[in-house]
């Protein structure tokens, strides 16, 4: 009886992807990971010597909506151009002229968060405050929104947050880290920005 032939190299390889291929015809593509699904947002960019002369009196500030972009200002000169993520559909962040109304280091949101117990464990994570009810022996801890910059009455502001790269957001627009304490920390109450589709 003759024994058969070890399979080359190629002809293994070329095996494999006829099973991927069949796979693939009968499961449907391959499903990607959450990281390979997220955008790559260019990083925040700052010109150090206009950031030199940027002060709270002298800054505005630009949101474009369609490149999900925030840029801080001197007249028509960029300072910073950072990445962010506003209003998901159903939730858009609004446009038009605002001015900050409000500066908070450390605000928390009132709308959106966690339900936690009395240890601080969470019970029930990523509720509404308007719709859930709270658990028994819970209490709701609002998201946290560091750096907020508040846009409008209704809550609306600039803060850190998760950066996907596409809208994603109940509304607000989130920042990186480090562009949002560099916008803080170059406004003040009162500070122009502009929200659209620049």
């Amino acid at each position: 009886m003759k024994h058969p032939r070890p399979l080359s190299f190629c002809a293994v390889a070329v095996a494999i992807m006829l099973v991927d291929l069949a796979q693939a015809q009968m499961f449907g593509p391959k499903m990607k990971k959450p990281n390979e699904m997220l955008q790559k947002q260019a990083p925040l960019k700052v010109n150090q010597q206009l950031l030199a002369q940027a002060t709270p009196d002298s800054t505005h500030i630009v949101v474009s909506i369609p490149k999900q972009r925030a840029y801080l200002m001197i007249g028509e000169q960029i300072v910073a151009d950072g990445p962010i993520s506003s209003g998901k559909r159903g939730h858009e962040t609004p446009r038009g002229h605002f001015s900050v109304m409000e500066k908070d280091p450390n605000h928390h949101s009132s709308l959106y968060g966690d339900f936690v117990d009395s240890r601080g464990r969470t019970v029930r994570a990523g509720v509404s405050a308007h719709i859930d009810s709270a658990p028994s022996g819970t209490h709701f801890a609002g998201a946290p929104m560091k750096w907020f910059l508040r846009l409008t009455g209704e809550g609306v502001g600039m803060h850190i947050g998760i950066l996907p790269g596409y809208p994603a957001s109940h509304g607000c627009v989130r920042e990186s880290v480090e562009g949002a304490k560099l916008f803080y920390d170059h406004a003040k109450v009162g500070t122009p920005v502009d929200v659209g589709d620049f």
